[in-house]
C-alpha cells in the first residue's frame, strides 16, 4: 500500500467556495458499499436511507476564533493558530513569523501578552497565555478556513453545526453542516435516535500524507469525549437491531477510540491518535455521513478502509464527472 494509491486529480472549479444555502440543499451521493450502486440525491432527502431505530452520532465541537495576530517586542508582525489546549493557559500552535524562539514574548492586539515556552517541529510552537486566551479571542480571533477556500465568510455561524455546543476545533466537523433544525427534527419524528460526542478536530486534518508509505505517517492528535450516558445509547441501539451512523469521520474516529480493545464500546475521554487505513475491521460504526476528502489524506485513507479503495476512488471520479462540490462546503456523501 503505497500513499500514492489514494491520489486523485481534482479540477480546481470543484473545491466548493461557499456553503450551500440552505445548508440541507447540498447534493447527497448515496453509495451502497456492498453493491456499489450509487444514487444521486438531495440531503434533504437524507432521512429516505434511514430506518426507525437508527442512532445519528454528531459531533458536538465548536469551531473558535484561533486565528490570531499579534507582534513581537521589535514590532513585527506574526500570526498564532491555536491547534490543541493542553491547560489553562498553555497551547501548541502554530506560528508564523521569523526568530520565535523559546522565550520571545508576543502581543496580541487588545494587550495579552504569551510567550513561546517550546519550539516544536516546524512551525509548531507551545505557547503560554499570561491569562486564558479564550476571553480575548471574540476581540482579536478569527475564523480559521482552510487554505483551499479563498472567498471570504461572511456569516461565521456557516462554518458552525447547528449543534455545535462545546468550543475547541480549529476547524469544523464539515459533515454536519449539512443538517438544520428542521430537518434534524423530521428525523426523530421517523424514529432516528440522536447521539452526541465531541472531537475537537485539529487543522492536521486536512493535511496530506507525505511519506510514500501511508503506515510511516505519524497521525495528529486530538481530544474526544464519548460519555457514559452516550456510550449506553449506542450499545442500546446495536442490541435492538438498529445502526450506528457516524456523522464525519470526526466522530467515526471518536467511537472507534472508544471500542479498541473492548468487547463493547465504553466511556471514553482523552487524546486519540487512531489511524484507520484500508485493513481495519470497525467495531462500533455501521455507516457514515462524510463529505469528500482531499486527496493522500489520511480521511480520504478512512472512508477508502470503510467502502474499499477501488470503490472510493472510482465514486469520487463519478462526483468529479457529475459536477459535485468537494472539501469543506462541499456536498455529502453517504456510505452504508
Amino acid at each position: 500500500m503505497k500513499t500514492s494509491d489514494f491520489d486523485y486529480h481534482l479540477p480546481p472549479e470543484a473545491i466548493a467556495q461557499t456553503p450551500a444555502e440552505p445548508r440541507d440543499s447540498s447534493r447527497l451521493l448515496v453509495l451502497n458499499r456492498t453493491s456499489e450502486q450509487i444514487e444521486h440525491r438531495t440531503f434533504q432527502q437524507i432521512g429516505e436511507y434511514l430506518r426507525p431505530g437508527d442512532r445519528l452520532v454528531l459531533n458536538q465541537t465548536r469551531v473558535i476564533p484561533a486565528r490570531i495576530h499579534a507582534h513581537k517586542p521589535s514590532g513585527g508582525k506574526i500570526e498564532v493558530l491555536l491547534l490543541r489546549r493542553e491547560d489553562e493557559r498553555t497551547w501548541e500552535c502554530l506560528v508564523g513569523g521569523k526568530g520565535l524562539v523559546t522565550g520571545v514574548r508576543v502581543s496580541l492586539q487588545d494587550g495579552l501578552n504569551a510567550e513561546i515556552v517550546e519550539v516544536l517541529e516546524g512551525s509548531r510552537r507551545r505557547v503560554r497565555f499570561d491569562e486564558p486566551v479564550e476571553g480575548h479571542l471574540s476581540a482579536d480571533g478569527e475564523m480559521p478556513l482552510p487554505p483551499y477556500i479563498h472567498e471570504k465568510l461572511r456569516d461565521p455561524e456557516r462554518y458552525q453545526t447547528v449543534y455545535s455546543r462545546t468550543p475547541g476545533s480549529a476547524a469544523a466537523p464539515t459533515a454536519g453542516l449539512h443538517f438544520t433544525p428542521r430537518l434534524l427534527d423530521e428525523l426523530q419524528a421517523r424514529g432516528v435516535h440522536l447521539t452526541t460526542v465531541t472531537l475537537h478536530v485539529g487543522l492536521d486534518t486536512f493535511a496530506p500524507v507525505t511519506e510514500d508509505d501511508p503506515s510511516e505517517h505519524k497521525i495528529h492528535t486530538e481530544w474526544c469525549e464519548l460519555t457514559p450516558q452516550a456510550a449506553e445509547q449506542i450499545r442500546a441501539t446495536r442490541q435492538a437491531g438498529g445502526r450506528v451512523i457516524a456523522v464525519g469521520t470526526t466522530s467515526v474516529r471518536t467511537l472507534e477510540s472508544a471500542a479498541q480493545g473492548k468487547a463493547q464500546i465504553e466511556a471514553f475521554a482523552g487524546p486519540t491518535s487512531i489511524y484507520i487505513l484500508p485493513g481495519y475491521r470497525f467495531k462500533a460504526v455501521d455507516a457514515m455521513i462524510t463529505n469528500f476528502h482531499l486527496p493522500k489524506s489520511t480521511l480520504i485513507m478512512l472512508v477508502s478502509a470503510f467502502a474499499g479503495r477501488e470503490t472510493i476512488l472510482k465514486t469520487y471520479q463519478t462526483a468529479i464527472q457529475t459536477g459535485y462540490r468537494f472539501f469543506s462546503f462541499g456536498d455529502a456523501m453517504f456510505i452504508y
